[in-house]
């Protein structure tokens, strides 16, 4: 229950992507009275308006890892097109860079695979029990997804790590190419194709359309306000809570904030005078009809980075890291890179002739690839920087900060 006071709820949530609107349904279904507020116009606008699409339980590995340590050189120079490093006068980013290289040992690697294995894990069966609950239209199938290994070097080396994640409960398999196209025929367009990691229980969905969706379930059901095209400007620690103000000159109190605003939670951290292990890590993305050879499973190009996904009657592809690039906009060139890589890859996978949109999205990325779900004190939360993997740990990171939420102090 709410203050009982207009404006006065138990918990403000800010940020509507899929973080937050996950964050919203999973307090406010716990009985809490829920307001949740973000700049944009409509819910999941940020980094949750267009990105891959898929939800990959299975897929849970880490950034930092032995493999990307071999490519820092290239990386520093400037000679890898698909990932590339920004360097600024932000201290913070350089704090960051030293404890991703800390991440980058076998057993680092390992560990925080596994555990963003086991929230992804959860992510899972948290989105099962509300699609039965509540079963909201955003595209979602389970068509299984393929990672595509051009080597056999590269694939047995996957296969160390499907096997790791085997024994914490992930479902994945080797393939020969053979066997790959047998379940999947688009892939006898692909030249060099090794073999692949197939993750048969893996999903997609439409993101925007799910925080559409959820928040619309969310005010229906439970009461949820929604406060979207509101800016917040200020944060205030009260007696019994927060009084948090908004550019439109509103005023909301709150036992409890939760910050899930993505690479902008770490902004709003500063002004509580606190900071994050958040650095942007902008991707792309584009829209287009299936060509004549669409792929029906998810498919990830490991060789260039990419990722195609069908939804509905589109087909998504998204792909490229720019580490510290704070610059939401689309660079045409960048765009057309993807477009380039996309169409080597997959020639018949889509129309890309007829591409409906294009989009550019800023990541919110931790150094060991965890999000930060924690309650710093019984009244401020953190549910963020989930980085490349934010739709698919949503739901799971939002069940966890729900069950862990501490009892107030009378």
């Amino acid at each position: 229950m709410n203050h009982g006071l207009p404006g006065a709820y138990e918990v403000i949530v800010i940020g509507a992507g899929v973080a937050g609107v996950a964050t919203a349904y999973a307090l406010a279904r716990s009985g809490a009275s829920v307001c949740i507020i973000d700049q944009a116009k409509q819910p999941g606008r940020g980094a949750s308006f267009a990105n891959g699409a898929q939800l990959s339980y299975a897929y849970a590995d880490a950034l930092a890892s032995p493999a990307l340590l071999t490519k820092l050189p290239a990386l520093a120079l400037g000679l890898d097109p698909l990932f590339r490093l920004k360097l600024s006068s932000d201290p913070g980013l350089y704090v960051w860079l030293a404890e991703f290289l800390r991440n980058m040992t076998a057993s680092r690697f390992e560990r925080n695979t596994c555990q963003v294995l086991t929230l992804a894990l959860e992510s899972s069966q948290a989105m099962h029990a509300l699609l039965e609950r509540y079963p909201i239209a955003f595209h979602h199938a389970v068509p299984g997804k393929m990672h595509l290994y051009y080597s056999e070097n590269d694939l047995q080396k996957a296969a160390t790590t499907v096997a790791l994640k085997q024994r914490h409960g992930a479902r994945q398999e080797i393939l020969t190419a053979r066997a790959a196209i047998a379940i999947e025929p688009a892939l006898a367009q692909v030249r060099g194709l090794a073999g692949v990691v197939h993750s048969p229980q893996d999903a997609v969905g439409d993101p925007r359309q799910f925080c559409e969706a959820l928040l619309a379930l969310c005010g229906a059901q439970f009461g949820v306000v929604a406060r979207l095209d509101t800016s917040v400007t200020g944060m205030v620690r009260e007696a019994d809570g927060w009084r948090v103000s908004t550019g439109r000159g509103e005023g909301f109190s709150a036992q409890r904030l939760v910050l899930c605003a993505g690479e902008g939670s770490r902004i709003l951290a500063r002004k509580l005078g606190f900071d994050l292990p958040i650095q942007p890590v902008k991707g792309y993305s584009f829209t287009a009809p299936p060509g004549p050879e669409a792929p029906h499973l998810s498919l990830t190009d490991t060789k260039r980075k990419l990722v195609f996904c069908r939804l509905g009657n589109q087909i998504r592809v998204a792909g490229l890291a720019e580490l510290g690039n704070s610059f939401g906009a689309v660079d045409p060139a960048r765009a057309g890179l993807l477009r380039d890589l996309a169409r080597e890859a997959l020639p018949g996978g889509a129309n890309y002739t007829a591409i409906e949109s294009e989009w550019a999205g800023l990541r919110p990325m931790t150094p060991d690839s965890q999000p930060i779900i924690h309650w710093v004190d019984p009244h401020l939360a953190l549910n963020t920087g989930h980085g490349m993997l934010g739709w698919t740990l949503a739901m799971g990171s939002a069940a966890r900060l729900a069950r862990a939420m501490p009892a107030l102090s009378n």
